[in-house]
């Protein structure tokens, strides 16, 4: 079973992957991941990589494809694998579509977890730091005290980009880019959209009912 996988910051996607991994036995790739170990190891895709990455530009699509179609050719995913990064945008999709076939595979299906806009800023503007690098969550994982670390009694405060215009320019960011590939992979009739407003076992439920017609 080979996936796609989607989801906005704050999407919980990260809790998510890990989980469909090891219940469905699938490789999780990750494109950075990926994109970094090529860098780390001086391939000759990671050295080409590395001059856009050092000028701060995007790595092209012709480089990101080149290490998708590695990775994807490894014997590791002959059980299956979870592309999570890649792809990002149509013509992301379109090369993805070119390569599949002659590395004799195919996507199943693409699992869009979708949350709406309000939850995922309660999510994202919720985190509080600390400046002896502890982080909190006024929600999910409050200090004992109000504004203090439990660790060294600093005053807590919220990064930039976790503020509410930044993660709304984020998330603005992302539907402009994703919505397109939503549309690209429901015409293919490959969609799955899943409810990503509940609990995470819920979440998982969900996800799992789809991917048991894959098995």
């Amino acid at each position: 079973m080979n996936i796609v996988l989607l989801g906005p910051p704050g999407s919980g996607k990260g809790t998510q992957a890990k989980m469909i991994a090891e219940k469905f036995n699938v490789k999780h790739i990750s494109t950075g991941d990926i994109l970094r170990e090529h860098v780390r190891n001086g391939t000759e895709l990671g050295k080409e990589a590395k001059k856009y990455m050092d000028a701060g530009q995007l790595v092209p699509d012709s480089i990101l494809i080149g290490i998708i179609r590695d990775r994807l050719s490894k014997p590791d995913v002959a059980g299956g694998y979870m592309l999570d990064g890649y792809p990002r945008t149509i013509p992301q999709a379109e090369a993805l579509d070119k390569i599949l076939p002659e590395l004799k595979q195919k996507i199943d299906v693409v699992l869009n977890i979708d949350v709406p806009d309000e939850e995922l800023v309660r999510r994202l503007s919720g985190r509080r730091m600390c400046k002896c690098g502890r982080s909190y969550h006024i929600l999910f994982n409050p200090p004992k005290v109000p504004g203090k670390c439990d660790v060294c009694g600093g005053e807590l405060y919220q990064r930039d980009d976790d503020k509410e215009e930044a993660i709304l320019n984020r998330l603005k960011v992302y539907k402009q880019q994703t919505q397109p590939l939503i549309d690209y992979y429901t015409k293919a009739g490959l969609i799955a959209n899943i409810n990503g407003a509940g609990e995470i076992n819920q979440i998982f439920d969900e996800i799992s009912k789809v991917l048991s017609k894959f098995k």
